[in-house]
């Protein structure tokens, strides 16, 4: 089973900046979306921006301005920059990729990676 795999989190400090990177362990086609969620401790799972294949893109208010969703469709690889940090942003970073044709499975996530932001 292909699973996801995330990348580039870390400690940094409120106001700093961070650029998460997500891929397939393996092949996976007909990709027409891709999301990134988060998991703080003690909530539940949220989504936090989503694109398209055409390049559209969506933000939860509370990220909005600060976070960018981009994609390289060549390579299979999900990318989140994060600007202007604060502690609230302090989560597990998850993603997740639709495929044409196969209903996506939520029960199912990588092993995300972890984003600390310090007050």
């Amino acid at each position: 089973q292909v699973q996801m795999v995330e990348s580039g989190g870390g400690l940094v400090q409120a106001g700093g900046s961070l650029r998460l990177s997500c891929a397939p362990s393996g092949s996976m086609f007909n990709i027409n979306g891709m999301g990134w969620y988060r998991q703080a401790p003690g909530k539940q799972r949220e989504i936090v921006a989503a694109i398209d294949d055409e390049g559209r893109t969506n933000y939860a208010d509370s990220v909005k301005g600060r976070f960018t969703i981009s994609a390289d469709s060549a390579k299979s690889t999900a990318y989140l920059q994060m600007n202007n940090l604060k502690p609230e942003d302090t989560a597990v970073y998850y993603c997740k990729f639709l495929q044409i044709g196969v209903p996506p499975d939520f029960d199912s996530w990588g092993q995300g990676t972890q984003v600390t932001v310090s007050s």
